[in-house]
């Protein structure tokens, strides 16, 4: 188990430094972010002057060997724009995107679980047909889409919910809802499939047989056994939801760590850019190895792989 534990965290650490490493050399496309921070009546002197200060004169090579070693430090460097130390500012952005990310993982599980064991029940039903069709409508619309027209309609029509901002539950509704609707439809799907493979088990035929409650048959026996594979997927949806809340913090200008990283790089900030990768990345890569260690625990044929 031990040797698992490690080739794991080994795994964890190439992954985050992998992520660094792309996002790096590919925001260096992008262009010299020197010309946004100074005047367009700036010398050709005070520009080159600029760069020096900013480090981006030296071969790139160089600065991506001194980027990856402050980086293991923890050391990204101060923000282009603000001055601030880029991972204290990102740190801070944090809580505001797991607040997001957790309660739309909560709200998709609390309606996915539910339509997932009673479309499995009642299979080949008008109301099974009709929850496939809505989960893959929930994994077909754009984010960024249901959140405008979640706007326009409570927001500017109603005018029952706020259009975006933070500071109240209130606040969190609409972009909680936006969040969650992929991941409802998904975790509806894939509950139903493994609720179907388990209600053909034989045991739960014989349980049927025996004039076990409807009830106890699909709560305590069928969804019990159907528990585990569901909460690895939960497990891997939260680094998904924690990494693609960035479309929707930005509808609905949520204070959060992926309205930051967008802002950065509309704004070329490279050292906030490159702290909310390693966050993010970081966050993905543990969750990942959580789950991989909760696997090989449940099952331990996993460990030899």
């Amino acid at each position: 188990m031990l040797d698992f534990i490690i080739k794991r965290l080994i795994q964890v650490v190439v992954v985050v430094l992998l992520a660094l490493t792309v996002v790096f050399f590919l925001i260096r496309l992008s262009g010299d972010p020197t010309a946004l921070f100074l005047p367009p009546d700036a010398s050709r002197e005070q520009i080159e002057e600029y760069r020096e200060m900013l480090g981006f004169d030296r071969p790139i090579y160089i600065q991506y060997g001194e980027f990856m070693v402050n980086a293991v430090q923890g050391d990204f460097g101060q923000s282009l724009r603000s001055k601030e130390d880029a991972l204290p500012l990102v740190l801070s952005r944090l809580p505001a995107t797991f607040q997001l990310a957790i309660s739309a993982l909560i709200l998709s599980l609390l309606i996915a679980i539910p339509l997932g064991v009673l479309s499995a029940y009642k299979r080949n039903s008008v109301f099974d047909r009709i929850s496939v069709a809505l989960t893959v409508l929930g994994q077909a619309v754009p984010s960024f889409w249901l959140g405008l027209i979640l706007i326009y309609f409570f927001a500017a029509q109603l005018n029952i919910l706020p259009s975006g901002g933070a500071g109240s539950i209130v606040h969190l509704i609409l972009p909680m809802i936006t969040l969650a609707a992929y991941s409802v439809a998904r975790f509806t799907r894939f509950t139903r499939s493994t609720m179907l493979d388990v209600l053909r088990k034989d045991y739960i035929r014989t349980a049927k047989a025996s004039g076990v409650p409807t009830i106890r048959l699909v709560g305590r026996y069928a969804l019990k056994n159907s528990l585990i594979p569901i909460i690895t997927l939960v497990a891997l949806d939260l680094g998904t939801l924690l990494g693609g809340a960035v479309i929707t913090e930005v509808v609905f200008a949520w204070p959060g760590v992926g309205r930051l990283l967008m802002q950065s790089l509309m704004n070329r900030d490279f050292p906030i850019v490159l702290a909310g990768v390693f966050i993010v990345a970081l966050i993905y890569a543990v969750i990942n190895f959580i789950a991989d260690i909760l696997y090989a625990y449940v099952n331990p044929q996993i460990r030899v792989k």
